[in-house]
């Protein structure tokens, strides 16, 4: 199953590569790049307690020009 990232990225034709350099770009580690792109973050109910996910979201949702509530789990 493909996460809410995923979705949006083949929307706009960009590939894991593609994102995983932009995240990086912007300060985002790899590995923390990956996760968002597997959707890791869509696990957690409270975003309160996870500032430094919900920074990386923001960064996430400026590389495939969205809004950061676009990502957000219902």
């Amino acid at each position: 199953m493909r996460s809410r990232v995923q979705e949006l990225a083949e929307r706009i034709h960009l590939s894991f590569d593609e994102f995983v350099g932009e995240m990086r770009k912007r300060g985002c580690s790899e590995p923390t790049a990956i996760k968002i792109w597997n959707g890791a973050y869509e696990d957690f109910d409270e975003f309160n307690d996870n500032d430094m996910y919900l920074s990386n979201l923001r960064k996430a949702a400026d590389v495939l020009k969205i809004s950061t509530g676009m990502l957000l789990p219902k």
